[in-house]
């Protein structure tokens, strides 16, 4: 059970009622202050999750790098003598060493993970003690990631928790997770077979039992195991099968509840079960049924919260993106918060999540260090995101890199060495890495995914045909998906731009909104297992200029949807009609013959100019286009079908031209 836990605990009498374990929040009355500032005096008060970069977020900002310490005082009540207690945060960017009572009781090194420490020996019982965590985000070359477009914002940036546990528990220090491992090992319709394998603490050689139970969706006992364990510091393997599962899937997100009961202590987690499968055709199944993966890259950040995103951030981007119609989400460079797989395993949506080991295509940054301090950092940051996100049945598959650059015998060696690291962890889910490369760095993990952008930087949208052809004559053995998308700024931009360079981020929409169409009316989908857009939201990324990325679909503060969203909205959500003018936001259009094109998924639209019906024709699936027409001053225009309406109002002729 989980409590918010105030500065002071007063409540004896609810306390003297503790079970064998309790989860108190502590996100409240924590006194952050700079460590440059050199003293606590002018400390403020702060709530976590917590960034000290929130102002970053604009062009002019400047993204801090350093370190800043975060305080509280938390008192103990004496009757939690003889208890265990941890702590345990959500995720520190990047850097956090833990000091309780001024003693050092624990660090971790990577800001997209959980971790815990347990602090029972440092702790007064009866009193006040005194909490510090120094926090750092700067760039460190045994730390990945060290070449990223995303904003590293610092902070404690998702909850802080104390769990109080009897002296023999099921230990939360194992990689961040609840000690807790559900791995599935045969599933079919007809039965699972699997493991749960129990992280214990307790005194070396002590007796305890262990009961594992699977309950089902509806709330019987599937199975149950009972053991009699000795704690030697290894994990304990527990085989549990359940006959006739109701299986996982997009369309039946079931889920299992798995107890297991160490004493008096108890330990749940949800859970579920499928089948995820790569076909001889190259294509992915679930259960048995193919599955056509339609995908966005979602960044860690928003314009309100910055990084600390809470649960209501997560539940309007989880609906914008089911909204859209897509079935798959992309953790980009490292994962989300569990809020964000736990929505998804309940509401049937599958995950990507990456590595850290990552390389931004417009920064000069070094991705690889060959270091044992580097490569360790790696292996850990694996092994906590695999670990801590194994039991979600939403979650597909491991990401291993993305866009690396380089060929080196050594960079080489270690990607096989994660691969085969993520493999053996967890040998049910497929590896996958993003390139935008050739080479045979493309040929270690079970899926490739290609970054593409042929008709942005280079060629014309037309030579997409090229290079497919080109991928399947030559490279048609390999498990393949694609992933493309640029960018365009939601404004009022006119036509007269004509560059896309480094040195502009004000991109006019309607360049994205080419792109995107150019992408969809190419792709050959029975080449590729899955598409995945690149990327859903804005984000903030202050090293590539301009303060914010604008590749998104949805601008950066996640409200304003851009024309290309209505697109993959026409195209993939077959439940909930669209209609949408294309363009709403240039107000101002040049030349007296105008055309206006309109995304409609039901029928064909009927559209009006200043009263006047005007005839439509389909140009492609779902992307209808007006006859042009001469149009002069201010123009009405509406379009309806289906009982939808969408209209808007625009000026044909000569303006004063915006300064880029």
């Amino acid at each position: 059970m989980k409590r918010f836990l105030l500065v002071l605990l007063a409540c004896v009498t609810a306390i003297s009622t503790l079970s064998a374990r309790e989860v108190y929040i502590l996100n409240n009355s924590w006194r952050f202050f700079f460590k440059d500032e050199n003293s606590s005096d002018n400390a403020r008060f702060v709530t976590v999750p917590h960034t000290w970069n929130s102002d970053a977020l604009t062009e002019n900002g400047e993204l801090r790098q350093t370190t800043a310490n975060y305080r509280r005082k938390l008192f103990v009540p004496a009757e939690w003598q003889g208890k265990r207690l941890f702590l345990r945060f959500g995720g520190v960017m990047s850097v956090a060493d833990v000091f309780v009572n001024g003693s050092f009781v624990g660090g971790h090194k990577g800001g997209r993970t959980a971790f815990a420490v347990e602090v029972t020996d440092k702790i007064f019982f009866g009193s006040e003690n005194s909490l510090l965590v120094e926090v750092s985000n700067v760039y460190r070359s045994d730390l990945l990631p060290t070449s990223t477009e995303q904003n590293m914002y610092g902070g404690i940036y998702r909850d802080v928790e104390l769990i109080v546990t009897d002296k023999t528990t099921v230990s939360p220090l194992y990689y961040g997770t609840d000690g807790v491992i559900v791995m599935p090992t045969k599933v079919s319709a007809e039965s699972v077979e699997g493991s749960v394998k129990v992280a214990l603490l307790g005194k070396k050689d002590t007796q305890c039992n262990v009961t594992v139970d699977v309950v089902s969706p509806d709330g019987y006992v599937a199975d149950t195991k009972s053991v009699k364990a000795k704690i030697d510091g290894k994990l304990l393997n527990i085989p549990f099968s359940v006959t006739n599962p109701e299986l996982w899937s997009l369309h039946s997100p079931s889920l299992y509840r798995v107890d297991v009961v160490v004493g008096a202590d108890t330990v749940s987690l949800n859970t579920g079960f499928r089948k995820l499968e790569i076909t001889p055709q190259q294509l992915l199944t679930l259960n048995g049924k193919q599955l056509p993966v339609r995908g966005v890259n979602l960044c860690h950040d928003n314009a309100k919260s910055a990084n600390a995103l809470t649960e209501s951030d997560y539940d309007a981007d989880f609906a914008t993106i089911k909204q859209m119609g897509a079935n798959a989400i992309r953790s980009v460079e490292g994962p989300h918060s569990q809020m964000l797989y736990d929505k998804c395993d309940r509401e049937g949506m599958l995950v990507w999540v990456d590595t850290p080991l990552c390389q931004s295509p417009f920064l000069s940054d070094i991705a690889f260090y060959n270091s044992d301090a580097f490569k360790q950092n790696g292996r850990e940051q694996l092994k906590e995101i695999i670990l801590q996100n194994i039991h979600h049945p939403s979650v597909a598959m491991w990401g291993i890199f993305s866009l690396l650059r380089g060929r080196s015998a050594d960079l080489m060696g270690y990607v096989k060495e994660l691969n085969s690291l993520a493999k053996s962890t967890d040998p049910s889910r497929p590896t996958v890495s993003c390139s935008n490369q050739d080479g045979d760095i493309n040929f270690i993990t079970d899926l490739i995914v290609w970054q593409q952008s042929v008709g942005w930087d280079k060629g014309a949208v037309e030579d997409l045909n090229l290079w497919q052809n080109a991928l399947r004559t030559n490279w048609n053995h390999l498990r393949q998906a694609v992933c493309y998308g640029e960018g365009g700024t939601k404004g009022n931009y006119n036509e007269d731009y004509v560059s896309h360079s480094a040195s502009q981020h004000r991109i006019p929409e309607s360049w994205q909104t080419r792109f995107h169409e150019g992408y969809v009316s190419r792709i050959d989908n029975n080449l590729f297992w899955g598409v995945w857009l690149n990327t859903m939201f804005d984000f903030g990324a202050l090293r590539h200029g301009g303060g914010v990325r604008n590749s998104g679909l949805v601008a950066f503060d996640h409200a304003q949807y851009k024309d290309a969203y209505y697109l993959y909205k026409t195209l993939w959500n077959k439940k909930s009609p669209t209609l949408h003018i294309v363009g709403k936001n240039r107000e101002v259009r040049l030349g007296k013959r105008q055309a206006v094109k309109i995304y409609c998924s039901r029928g064909v639209p009927t559209v009006t100019i200043n009263g006047n019906p005007v005839a439509v024709r389909n140009i492609s699936q779902g992307i209808f286009v007006t006859d042009s027409i001469e149009m002069y001053g201010n123009n009405h225009v509406v379009v309806s079908t289906d009982k939808l309406c969408d209209s808007t109002t625009f000026a044909v002729g000569n303006y004063l031209r915006r300064k880029w």
